[in-house]
């Protein structure tokens, strides 16, 4: 779809990417990590400093302890973090309950780990995305290894709440399951919704893989750097993997976003601020073209639903967008092991410059016509 964009010279709202820098004190502590000289391998576990700071920014925001020699390691951003602990934790034949619509790199690690995937369908309630808990509960078999869970949710912008993770927790605590959890949204929630972290419930500190990186709290996607807490054992297990993935980084880039954890929190404040102005925007504009739009409490994106407009697939609508109003969305769909459920779904991406998300709006009102 990007390509698309620029084929077509559309206004790409389709992946999801910042097009505005992060916080520039933090940019220089890059360049000047380059310039004194941290250009060769870091430690395969990861810079220090930035191991320290994931410690303390656990501890600041959720009152979790890890240690930093042991619990934390940097990973090539979260991508390559959720794809070291499928492969790491998972044998031939487990199951992996994620949560559909899911991030397409989810099924990827799973399909190596020659693991399945078991889909649980998130569907529109009184206004936002969650799932049946019977529905859950039903997914769990003898097979069932790990519970994957992204929240705040791509591409559905749901924050699960306390009660939705609260059934999470008792499942794997019930059969003894290992959670993995995506929260690279984890700063960027609206109006209020509170970020709760799974592994903040009782019992669910010592069998949670937490998971989060610097490219969507920093607007820094081209960075890659994530980071995995979790018992020593299971950093451990994760390490032995990301040793023959990628062994280590871009230490210029730790070194910075260690800076950016203990010293940019209100450049972090006003990102979401700015970001749910942004979202509002987008909002009033889709909902005036017709669509049904459902209000995301966190991540980049909107969900809409394109029926109203007259269509049903959503891959053939975005397909036909750039010509019908000159911009680009994703077809939610692809993140889907049954297409069908999502067929009617769009998604659109609202970490744009105002103006970029104004003349987008301004298009889409061919739709209205």
């Amino acid at each position: 779809m990007s390509a698309l964009a620029t084929q077509t010279g559309a206004i790409n709202l389709g992946q999801g990417f910042p097009d505005t820098d992060g916080p520039a004190a933090m940019l220089d502590r890059a360049v000047h990590a380059i310039r004194s000289g941290a250009n060769q391998y870091p430690p395969g576990p990861g810079v220090m400093e930035l191991r320290q700071a994931v410690s303390e920014h656990r501890a600041e925001h959720y009152a979790l302890a890890y240690d930093p020699a042991g619990e934390v390691l940097v990973t090539v951003g979260a991508t390559e973090a959720i794809a070291a602990a499928v492969l790491a934790l998972c044998e031939p034949g487990d199951e992996v309950i994620a949560f559909e619509p899911y991030y397409d790199s989810y099924a990827a690690s799973i399909a190596l780990a020659q693991a399945r995937l078991v889909g649980v369908t998130l569907r529109p309630v009184e206004g936002r995305f969650a799932f049946d808990p019977d529905e859950l509960r039903a997914a769990v078999t003898s097979r069932t290894r790990m519970i994957l869970v992204n929240s705040p949710h791509n591409p559905t912008g749901t924050v699960f709440t306390r009660a939705e993770l609260t059934v999470i927790a008792e499942l794997c605590q019930e059969h003894d399951l290992i959670a993995v959890t995506d929260e690279v949204y984890e700063h960027l929630t609206f109006d209020g919704a509170p970020h709760i972290p799974l592994a903040t419930l009782p019992g669910m500190r010592e069998r949670t893989v937490m998971i989060s990186s610097a490219g969507k709290t920093f607007s820094v996607t081209g960075w890659k750097t994530g980071w995995v807490c979790a018992p020593a054992e299971l950093v451990t297990a994760v390490q032995t993997v990301k040793q023959f993935l990628t062994f280590t980084a871009s230490a210029p880039w730790q070194v910075a976003v260690a800076f950016g954890l203990r010293h940019e929190g209100e450049w972090i404040a006003a990102l979401r601020a700015s970001l749910q102005d942004k979202r509002d925007r987008l909002m009033d504009g889709l909902t005036a073209a017709g669509f049904e739009v459902f209000k995301p409490a966190g991540t980049y994106f909107v969900q809409t639903d394109i029926r109203p407009l007259g269509f049903t697939d959503g891959l053939e609508f975005t397909r036909r967008l750039p010509e019908l109003a000159g911009v680009v969305a994703i077809p939610t769909q692809v993140f889907y092991d049954r297409p069908e459920r999502g067929g009617h779904f769009v998604r659109f991406a609202f970490c744009k410059k105002d103006e970029v998300i104004d003349e987008a709006v301004a298009r889409l009102k061919r739709l209205s016509v």
